[in-house]
């Protein structure tokens, strides 16, 4: 009888064949890794490390678990333990943080040739600075969650938007990322708003600047561009895209890093669906913006834009009826 393998599936598969497939992988292998040479195709192959996605991954759930402390912990958070548990997860999130920040930097300063910056204390000094912040960001994130509970008379609870809110998840990862933003951190605060676009479908740069009592409701297919500006109690819907016009490759190596994205003033309700593009564009304070308008140009304050209601068909086994 010929030598055969019991496969998890419960097949059998001869020896001869299954070596057969196996004796093809080293050219395969070798084909790879001759890619790795082409200045066509992407990677990384360096002595020096790059930011780690599931170190950022770690990194934002510990974040969530000293912003909303007690919610997201391991273990059971009370009175007594409070000082211990936040002093630990302070510490350790300081040291993860740190080292993916000196990633970040060094990554920029060997891409472009440049000098040494001292990227390791740098790290350090940046990575205290963000942590000197949260007091800041949980008051913050606290009135956007009560912007959330608000608006939304099918939220029963604080805990209930805290605990399945979407839309309070992709704020609180952007308000964090939007820190080391503006700290001057490459790379790190657009991996961490990309994996909570990856989890909600909102999807905020970290770039974008976004007032207190932001309410993203529902929030599936949300896109807020990274010059975009936004004020004070705003709420917007599902669908909404607050971004930039079609721009060629010239275009848009001439706008980078220039206003590119709307400017929502205070008090502003967008419905979803709605898109609003271009830089000059300013919808003006306590505007309503309906669902599926498409809007370049501004709007003024307290005004309504709405759609026409479009005219239904009803067919019937008779005919159409208008």
């Amino acid at each position: 009888m010929e030598d055969r393998i019991q496969m998890p599936d419960g097949c059998t598969i001869d020896v001869d064949v299954l070596a057969g497939y196996r004796s093809k992988l080293p050219q395969i292998a070798q084909s790879i890794i001759e890619s790795c040479n082409d200045k066509n195709c992407c990677n990384h192959v360096d002595y020096e490390p790059i930011p780690s996605r599931d170190a950022v991954v770690k990194i934002i759930d510990k974040f969530m678990e000293i912003i909303f402390p007690g919610y997201f912990s391991p273990e059971k958070l009370d009175p007594v333990n409070l000082s211990f548990t936040i002093g630990q997860s302070v510490t350790q999130l300081f040291s993860m943080l740190a080292e993916q920040v000196n990633s970040s930097l060094r990554h920029d300063c060997l891409r472009d040739n440049l000098t040494c910056q001292e990227c390791t204390e740098k790290g350090f000094e940046i990575s205290l600075r963000v942590l000197d912040r949260v007091p800041a960001i949980r008051r913050v994130l606290a009135a956007d969650v009560r912007a959330a509970f608000d608006g939304d008379p099918a939220a029963k609870g604080y805990d209930e938007v805290i605990f399945s809110y979407p839309g309070i998840y992709a704020i609180t990862v952007y308000r964090v990322a939007h820190v080391l933003y503006e700290l001057g951190v490459p790379m790190l605060p657009r991996i961490m708003t990309e994996y909570a676009h990856s989890k909600t479908g909102i999807d905020i740069h970290p770039g974008a600047q976004i007032g207190e009592c932001f309410a993203i409701d529902h929030g599936t297919g949300v896109v807020i561009g990274e010059t975009t500006e936004i004020g004070n109690n705003v709420r917007i819907y599902q669908g909404v895209t607050i971004g930039a016009l079609s721009l060629s490759k010239e275009e848009c190596n001439q706008l980078r890093g220039r206003k590119r994205h709307p400017t929502i003033e205070d008090d502003v309700i967008i419905y979803s669906g709605a898109t609003i593009l271009g830089g000059d564009t300013v919808i003006g304070a306590r505007a309503v913006i309906g669902g599926n308008v498409w809007l370049t140009d501004s709007v003024p304050p307290d005004t309504q834009v709405l759609m026409e209601n479009p005219r239904l068909v009803y067919k019937t086994n008779g005919g159409d009826k208008g």
